[in-house]
C-alpha cells in the first residue's frame, strides 16, 4: 500500500517536472532568438544592477555575525563551600558521606588506612559500589599483626593498598645520631615527623582529597571539633598551595562503640591486637594495651603527657584542652634541617642584603618552625636544596618569628609564613616568590629564570 502511494507521488512530481522543463525550454528558445544587440543590452543592465547594490548597514552586518557566531560568555568556576557542605552533612550517615566524597573526587581521593578501626572506612567505600583507593604509611616499625591485617584486607576487598615509606636516608641519619629509641628520651615528634608526617606529605601531593578515620571521641581534648569535611589546614594536594587538599572525616560524629558494632555486624577483618587490649594502634614501640576504664589514647606514647598524644598527621584539627593553652613552654622541633640548607643569623642575612655583586644567588625561606604551612613545604624545600647543591645556588633559611618578626616585615618583605626570597647575583634587592605553589618544580623554575 505504501509503495502504491509512493508511485503516485512520483508520477505527480514527474508530471510537474515535465511542465516545468517545457516552460524553461520555451524561454530558452525565446532568448536565443533575440537579436545580438538586445542580448547585449540585457547583459549590461544586469551587470549594472549587480554592481550598483547598496552595501549592508553596519548594524545588519553585526547582527548577522552575531547570529552566525554568538559570543560565549565566560562562566566563573564555582568554588565549593566546604563549611556549608559540612553543616549540610552533619546528620548524614558515614555511608552517605563516603558516597558523596567518592562521587566528588573519583580517582583523586584515597582512604588513609592505619590498620585499626579504619577498616570501617574501607567497608563503607565498598558498600557504595564505587571504585576507591586506599593508602597506608608503613613506618617500618609496625606490629606483625598489623601487616597480617593489611594482607587480609587486600584479599577481602580485592584491592591493592598503596604503601608509602619513610625516606631511608632520613631514617638512617636519625638512628645513627640518636639510636633506635630516642623518642623515649626526647619525645616522639621527631621520629613521627621522619617516619609518618613527611611520607604522608608526599602521598597527599598526588591527591586532591583524602579520607580519615578521625572521630571526636578519640581525644575529647584535641579532636572535639573535627568537621565532616574541610579544606585541609596543613597539607597540600595535587595542585599545590594552600587550600589544594580537602579532608573528609566520615566517622567524625560516630562513637567508638558504634564503630565496633558495625565491624562485628559486617564481619570484616580486624587487627588481632584488639583482642589483646589494644584499642588505638600505632608503631610497636609506642603502643601498648589499655586497662579497663582507660581512654584509648592512653595506650599511645604512654610515657608522655596526655596532651601530647598526637603524631602530627592531624595537626590542623588539634586544639588545646578546654580551649586553654598549657602554661608549660611548648618545645617546637626545628625544621628545614639539611646539610644543603644554610642557617642564617640576623647578621648573616643583613650582610647578604648589603651585597650587590654576589658570587652566587641565594634562595632564602623566612619561616617559623611552629607554622603548619612551613612544615607542609619542608620536604619540597629540602629536595630543592639537594637538587641545587653543586649548581652554584645557595639555599638558606632564616627564622623570622619572635624578636625578628618586625625586622623581617620592614626589611625582608615578610607578609606571612613562609616567605621565600631570591637574592640574585647582581641585584640590590631580593625578589619575593609570589606564588602559593611551593612544590619543587615551581620553585626550581623561579630560581632558574631569575638567578
Amino acid at each position: 500500500m505504501a509503495l502504491a502511494v509512493t508511485s503516485s507521488s512520483t508520477a505527480i512530481s514527474g508530471s510537474s517536472f515535465s511542465r516545468s522543463v517545457a516552460s524553461s525550454d520555451s524561454k530558452a528558445l525565446q532568448i536565443c532568438s533575440m537579436r545580438l544587440s538586445d542580448r547585449t543590452h540585457v547583459a549590461t543592465t544586469l551587470s549594472q544592477r549587480r554592481f550598483s547594490m547598496k552595501p549592508l548597514k553596519e548594524s545588519w552586518v553585526l547582527r548577522a555575525s552575531t547570529l552566525i557566531a554568538p559570543e560565549v560568555e565566560e562562566k566563573e568556576v564555582e568554588v565549593e563551600d566546604f563549611e556549608k557542605l559540612a553543616k549540610k552533612l552533619e546528620d548524614a550517615s558515614p555511608l552517605e558521606i563516603m558516597d558523596k566524597a567518592l562521587e566528588k573526587f573519583g580517582n583523586d581521593i584515597a582512604i588513609a588506612f592505619s590498620g585499626a578501626e579504619d577498616v570501617a572506612l574501607i567497608e563503607y567505600a565498598h558498600l557504595t559500589g564505587k571504585p576507591f583507593r586506599v593508602f597506608s604509611l608503613d613506618t617500618g616499625r609496625l606490629n606483625p599483626e598489623t601487616y597480617r591485617l593489611f594482607d587480609a584486607v587486600e584479599k577481602q576487598y580485592g584491592i591493592r593498598i598503596e604503601y608509602t615509606f619513610p625516606d631511608a636516608v632520613e631514617v638512617q641519619a636519625l638512628v645513627r645520631n640518636k639510636g633506635l629509641f630516642s623518642f623515649y628520651e626526647d619525645g616522639h615528634q621527631e621520629c613521627c615527623r621522619v617516619r609518618k608526617v613527611r611520607p604522608l606529605r608526599r602521598a597527599l601531593k598526588g591527591l586532591k582529597a583524602w579520607i580519615t578515620g578521625q572521630r571526636k571521641d578519640q581525644s575529647p581534648g584535641t579532636r572535639s571539633e573535627i568537621p565532616i569535611v574541610q579544606v585541609d589546614p596543613v597539607f597540600e594536594g595535587l595542585d599545590g598551595g594552600v587550600g589544594s587538599l580537602v579532608k573528609w572525616n566520615p566517622l567524625a560524629n560516630v562513637e567508638g562503640s558504634d564503630v565496633w558494632k558495625f565491624l562485628r555486624t559486617m564481619d570484616v577483618p580486624v587487627n588481632a591486637l584488639h583482642a589483646q587490649g589494644y584499642v588505638s594502634i600505632g608503631c610497636e614501640p609506642c603502643t601498648r594495651p589499655v586497662l579497663p576504664g582507660q581512654h584509648e589514647r592512653e595506650g599511645r606514647w604512654w610515657w608522655e603527657d596526655a596532651k601530647a598524644k598526637e603524631c602530627g598527621l592531624h595537626k590542623g584539627n588539634i586544639k588545646e584542652e578546654n580551649g586553654v593553652a598549657d602554661s608549660k613552654p611548648v618545645v617546637v622541633q626545628e625544621i628545614f634541617e639539611s646539610n644543603n640548607v644554610v642557617t642564617l643569623s640576623r647578621g648573616g642575612i643583613e650582610n647578604l642584603m648589603k651585597l650587590e655583586n654576589r658570587k652566587e644567588p641565594w634562595l632564602v625561606v623566612l619561616y617559623a618552625p611552629w607554622c603548619p604551612f612551613c612544615q607542609a613545604m619542608e620536604a619540597s624545600y629540602i629536595e630543592l636544596a639537594e637538587k641545587l647543591a653543586g649548581k652554584g645556588v645557595k639555599v638558606a633559611k632564616f627564622r623570622a618569628d619572635g624578636e625578628e618578626k618586625e625586622f623581617a616585615k620592614q626589611e625582608l618583605q615578610l607578609g606571612s609564613f613562609p616567605t621565600i626570597l631570591l637574592f640574585p647575583k647582581r641585584a640590590p634587592r631580593a625578589i619575593k616568590y609570589p606564588s602559593e605553589h611551593r612544590d619543587v618544580d615551581s620553585l626550581m623554575s623561579f630560581v632558574n629564570l631569575l638567578r
